[in-house]
């Protein structure tokens, strides 16, 4: 089977400058994005609020890819992030933890704010998405951020979101918004069976 998006779609990380990867992974998204120069381009009001939340904004960046590849429109990744968590899609804790992205809220934030069709899908196999694909235009799959070494084992399934790109055969494209290097970021790909030991078997699809 081959199914693939009907035009490109363009990348982008969770963080402004996407080579920070490895230092966030190695310090944290807290202390490492502090020297983000890019960061006002993310929409947050503060290089700390953003340094704050640009670890949970991984949904975020995949809808902003969805959102360039339907309309050629940019939207900042705060502003996408402040729109969501309006609907419930992320909560603040007391001791400013985030919670999120909560898919059910996510629903219909996007339905409301960009008219965009979109449903949760839960208890699926990576095989599976190839089917998601035929009848959804997009497919957000929950995996394991230690997908950008698809060598080593993770220690869980899920906690980070892809976007889906296309499925030919056996192998799977997807964009990784926290990939580290190019070939982890755009258009990475790997087999079904490789990316089944990282997926937790639930995601969100987006109508054509």
């Amino acid at each position: 089977m081959d199914v693939r998006v009907a035009h490109q779609v363009p990348y982008f990380s969770q963080w402004e400058t996407p080579d920070m990867t490895l230092a966030v992974v190695a310090e944290g998204a807290q202390v490492a994005l502090l020297r983000d120069p890019l960061w006002a381009s993310s929409g947050a009001s503060s290089l700390e609020d953003y340094a704050r939340w640009a670890g949970n904004l991984c949904g975020m960046a995949c809808l902003k890819m969805v959102l360039a590849a339907r309309t050629g429109k940019t939207v900042p990744l705060m502003d996408l992030a402040m729109g969501c968590k309006e609907h419930g899609g992320y909560v603040e804790e007391p001791d400013g933890r985030i919670k999120g992205l909560i898919y059910a809220p996510f629903v219909p934030f996007v339905r409301d704010r960009f008219d965009l069709n979109a449903r949760v899908v839960t208890g699926i196999s990576a095989a599976d998405i190839a089917d998601i694909l035929g009848q959804s235009e997009f497919f957000i799959a929950s995996v394991h951020h230690s997908i950008r070494w698809p060598e080593t084992e993770p220690p869980a399934k899920g906690g980070h979101l892809v976007l889906v790109t296309a499925i030919d055969g056996s192998r799977i494209r997807f964009h990784n918004p926290s990939g580290h290097v190019d070939a982890t970021r755009e258009n990475a790909e790997m087999s079904l069976e490789v990316f089944e030991k990282f997926f937790a078997g639930r995601g969100i699809a987006i109508a054509h």
